[in-house]
């Protein structure tokens, strides 16, 4: 392995235990096995090592939902099956989880910042989906990104948000027929 894939993997060990604001490049050269000055030779600041680690968590994101989608599936399976594999991954992966803590308690600028990369990568991923099923006739002519921002929180909503006022949580099944009698109806042709 690299220097430059040691200090990757170090830097996203100490940005998922510590969190962004309490990582510091001593840290990260410490678990690396490096000198400070080694990791300034590839990335200018924390922050840049920060996005990198995060650009990589956001191709990991994509994969993990990109292996659910069945290619000849309707759109609103393979909608609900991604956006579920998503939002398992927001919760399940370590690094992202820490950044979600930070961003609750601290309001870290460089972690909002984050989160709304995340948020819009997840958009855009839902998008290109909508517009694939859109040419394919499937589903209607709509404003792609509305509708997949307005997924993605609705997803959010009931995922993650629901439990907060309630005290029995949504099955996924009860999530999945929800949607396909609402939103995924309306779009359908």
């Amino acid at each position: 392995m690299d220097r430059k894939q040691e200090i990757l993997m170090a830097a996203n060990k100490s940005f998922s235990l510590f969190g962004y604001k309490a990582t510091t490049m001593e840290q990260i050269a410490k678990i690396a096995n490096v000198g400070k000055g080694t990791i300034y030779n590839f990335f200018e600041n924390k922050e840049v090592l920060f996005q990198e680690i995060v650009l990589h968590m956001i191709e990991e994101m994509k994969l993990e939902a990109v292996n659910v989608i069945i290619e000849d599936a309707p759109f609103q399976q393979n909608a609900h099956a991604a956006l579920i594999k998503m939002l398992e991954f927001r919760e399940t992966h370590q690094l992202y989880a820490k950044i979600i803590d930070e961003e609750k308690q601290w309001k870290t600028p460089a972690v909002k910042h984050v989160i709304g990369q995340v948020e819009q990568a997840i958009v855009s991923f839902i998008c290109e989906k909508i517009n694939k099923y859109v040419k394919k006739g499937e589903i209607r002519q709509v404003n792609a990104e509305l509708v997949a921002y307005l997924l993605l929180k609705a997803y959010v909503a009931f995922v993650n948000d629901w439990n907060l006022t309630h005290d029995d949580s949504l099955s996924e099944e009860d999530i999945a027929n929800f949607f396909q009698d609402t939103i995924f109806r309306s779009l359908a042709i």
